[in-house]
């Protein structure tokens, strides 16, 4: 299991969608896109990793009312057991309409080869 995976299935169950690429058509009004930042072993006095430490930003676009999403998502994160690190608002983009938020999550999973 990964973090990206799970983040996909919250959203899927929010109905909201996630992007990875350039849009074909026209951008919904809401979308989010995912990206990993790290992917971590946690090391203990043996040298062996044990866990791996993910983390991943959720980048939020909103037209309307980001804080409603931004909230509905931190709800739906920490349902599923994954840890926000981080919010944060990053702006308006005046060229396409949308509210810029980001929120910053990390899981951790049990290492394997």
């Amino acid at each position: 299991m990964s973090l990206l995976s799970e983040l996909k299935t919250v959203m899927e169950g929010l109905d909201i969608p996630v992007e990875t690429g350039v849009f074909k058509d026209t951008a919904p009004d809401r979308y989010t896109v995912l990206t990993p930042i790290t992917d971590a072993l946690s090391l203990f006095a043996d040298n062996t990793p044990q866990h791996e430490i993910q983390e991943v930003r959720v980048s939020v676009y909103d037209k309307s009312n980001y804080t409603t999403l931004k909230n509905t998502l931190t709800r739906a994160f920490l349902a599923a057991d994954i840890t926000v690190t981080d919010r944060r608002y990053i702006g308006h983009e005046d060229d396409t309409g949308y509210y810029h938020y980001a929120i910053d999550v990390a899981k951790l999973y049990q290492w394997e080869d």
